[in-house]
């Protein structure tokens, strides 16, 4: 019974330490500049949770509302970037 007990602790303790582990920071932000490819881009902050592509323009979004990185591509690499509610 203990070792059940331990085993259902240790797993709700991992899921909330997951739960606020997230690369949209801005120190990650900060290591996000112009002409930085894509590639690169998801190699700091993970696959986007939105894009919305034309033709050659891409416009990526990590987090949610309340905190929030935007970036602008062109032709795959970072033209603009902007950020909502990160705190340095």
């Amino acid at each position: 019974m203990m070792n059940h007990i331990k085993s259902i602790s240790l797993a709700v303790f991992t899921l909330l330490l997951l739960a606020g582990c997230t690369k949209v920071t801005q120190e990650n932000f900060e290591k996000i500049e112009v002409a930085m490819a894509y590639s690169e881009v998801t190699a700091i902050l993970g696959e986007p949770d939105n894009c919305e592509s034309l033709s050659l323009f891409k416009n990526c979004f990590w987090g949610d509302n309340k905190k929030q990185i935007s970036i602008k591509f062109v032709d795959d690499k970072v033209t603009l970037k902007s950020s909502k509610g990160l705190t340095p």
